[in-house]
């Protein structure tokens, strides 16, 4: 019986480690992720293209006319989407396509894709979170206080997800994000051909 993948969408404050999560997910198990279209500049080591397709915002508009992208939103003064054709061409070919992205491009996907699942990463505290943000070097100290801030509002938005997966030890919480996506695949949803057949099975033995 064919296999039709389902989108996943992983969600959390900036810092929670969710980048992390996603690479340990296509490592492991194989999982496609969507790259994402940002209007920021590329970080030490980003590659255009690898990591996100890096677009002036000239070019992200003329996505947006276009209607390339599922979904696109912004965030601390930057545009991030998610370009439609890939994921659409990995979900025929069986393949479960996890999509990183921020609330408000995640609640877009949930209402155009309802089957679409929504899983948010958080630290398990705040002074974690603080704590990963400096480690990792990569911005000043009011960035920081922007992003906490952020944190701080974004938390509204848990209740709009339908999984919270704590990241505190994270191959702990790599397993339990798999575990979760592949339970998916067993909803009565998207099990309708396997309905089906052991429906007509049943009903030609008891004839």
């Amino acid at each position: 019986m064919s296999k039709r993948g389902v989108i996943t969408v992983i969600s959390g404050f900036s810092g929670a480690g969710k980048g992390t999560i996603v690479q340990r997910l296509v490592e492991q198990y194989g999982y496609a992720v969507s790259i994402s279209a940002t209007t920021r500049a590329p970080r030490e080591g980003e590659v255009d293209g690898v990591h996100y397709f890096f677009k002036t915002n000239e070019a992200f508009e003329e996505m947006i006319r276009h209607n390339e992208l599922m979904e696109y939103a912004g965030y601390v003064d930057h545009y991030y989407g998610t370009p439609r054709d890939y994921v659409m061409q990995q979900l025929e070919q069986g393949i479960d396509v996890i999509l990183e992205i921020e609330m408000q491009g995640a609640l877009q996907i949930k209402e155009r894709f309802p089957e679409a699942v929504l899983v948010f990463i958080t630290p398990p505290s705040y002074e974690e979170l603080q704590a990963r943000l400096t480690g990792r070097g990569t911005e000043g100290a009011d960035v920081i206080t922007k992003r906490l801030h952020r944190a701080a509002e974004e938390c509204a938005y848990m209740e709009k997800y339908d999984y919270i997966v704590v990241n505190d030890v994270l191959e702990d919480c790599v397993t339990q994000v798999h575990q979760l996506v592949q339970s998916i695949h067993l909803k009565r949803e998207h099990q309708q051909e396997l309905i089906a057949k052991i429906s007509r099975d049943f009903a030609d033995h008891a004839r």
